[in-house]
C-alpha cells in the first residue's frame, strides 16, 4: 500500500531520570544513517517539539509539550499521513496516542515493545519519572493533567493493548495491568515460546480494535549491547534478529497507524550503532516502494 510518511521529532527529556534523550531527534536528523530515509519520496520530517516552561513544574511541561504533539499528530492522520514520531523519553507516548485516538473514530489497539511496564501512577511510583507513566495514563489512570491531553478519558482500552519484552518493573505496575486485563508477555514468555508466537498472538490482540492500531516501541526492548544508545538499558533484550522480521511482518497493513520509537539517547550511543538501528527498524515497517 502507498504511504506518505511524517517523522515528528518529540525533543523531551522531562519524564526521565537522566534528561539525555531530549537530544534525540536532533541528532537523528542530523545522523548519517538517517541520510537514505531523508531522501526518501514518501517521508516529509515535519516539526520537532520541544519542551517550554510552564506553572506547575515537570508534569505541567510534559503535559504542554504531549499537547502539542497530540495536534500535529492529530493533523498527520487527519491528512492520510502516517505519523513516525521521535524520542524523547517515553512520556511523549501521551501524545502520540492520544493524537491517534483523536483522529480516529473508532478504538484503536496498540503493541506496546518495552523493557518496563510505563504503568506506575502517582501514588504507586518509586521515582517520580513520568516517563515510567504514560501507559497508565493512556489507560485512563494517572495525573489529570497527562490523563486529558488531548481530550478527557482514556485513549486506549485495556483488550486492545499488549506489552512485549518485559524484564524490569515494579509490582504496583503488574498488579495495574493485570487488574485491568492488559496482556503483557514478559522477556521470560518470549525467550520460553519464541517471538514469532507472542509477537503473532500479541498482534492479533490489538488489531481486534475497530480503529486499527499503532506500535510504540522503546528502543530499551533490544539487548544494549546491539542498542547502547538508550535512556534506560536493561540486560538480556531481544535481539535485531529476532524483531526485525516480526516489525517487517507489518509492512503493508492498512490497519497500522503509527510508529513511535523512543528513549534514544545518543550520548550513550558508541558508534552510531543504535541511530543506525532505528534507521534500519523504520525501513522495515515501512520499506521504500519499489521505483520511489
Amino acid at each position: 500500500m502507498h504511504r506518505t510518511l511524517r517523522l515528528i521529532g518529540a525533543a523531551s527529556g522531562v519524564g526521565a531520570q537522566d534528561p539525555g534523550c531530549h537530544a534525540g531527534p536532533t541528532a537523528l536528523h542530523r545522523a548519517h544513517a538517517f541520510d537514505d530515509l531523508q531522501r526518501r519520496p514518501d517521508l516529509s520530517w515535519g516539526e520537532t517539539l520541544f519542551p517550554r516552561q510552564a506553572l506547575g513544574g515537570r508534569v505541567a511541561e510534559v503535559a504542554d509539550l504531549c499537547q502539542r504533539l497530540a495536534e500535529a499528530v492529530r493533523q498527520a492522520r487527519e491528512r492520510g499521513e502516517t505519523p513516525v514520531v521521535l524520542g524523547g523519553d517515553h512520556s511523549c507516548a501521551i501524545g502520540t496516542w492520544s493524537g491517534v485516538r483523536a483522529a480516529s473514530p473508532a478504538p484503536v489497539g496498540l503493541l506496546w515493545l518495552d523493557a518496563h511496564l510505563d504503568s506506575h501512577t502517582p501514588e504507586s511510583t518509586h521515582s517520580g519519572a513520568l516517563h515510567g507513566m504514560p501507559l497508565a495514563c493512556l489507560l485512563g489512570q494517572g495525573d489529570r493533567r497527562l490523563v486529558t491531553v488531548g481530550g478527557p478519558g482514556p485513549k486506549l482500552l485495556p483488550g486492545h493493548v499488549a506489552l512485549i519484552g518485559v524484564r524490569s518493573y515494579e509490582p504496583e505496575e503488574r498488579e495495574f495491568l493485570d487488574r485491568l486485563g492488559v496482556r503483557v508477555f514478559t522477556i521470560d514468555e518470549v525467550r520460553q515460546r519464541g517471538l514469532p508466537a507472542v509477537f503473532g498472538e500479541a498482534l492479533a490482540r490489538v488489531r481486534q480494535a475497530p480503529g486499527g492500531y499503532g506500535v510504540s516501541l522503546d528502543l530499551d526492548v533490544f539487548d544494549p549491547r546491539e542498542a547502547p544508545g538508550v535512556g534506560s538499558p536493561e540486560p538480556a533484550g531481544l535481539s535485531q534478529t529476532e524483531l526485525m522480521p516480526a516489525l517487517a511482518g507489518l509492512a503493508g497493513d492498512p490497519a497500522l497507524l503509527a510508529l513511535e520509537v523512543m528513549e534514544f539517547n545518543p550520548d550513550r550511543d558508541a558508534g552510531g550503532r543504535t541511530a543506525a538501528l532505528l534507521a534500519r527498524l523504520i525501513g522495515a515497517v515501512f520499506p521504500r516502494r519499489h521505483g520511489a
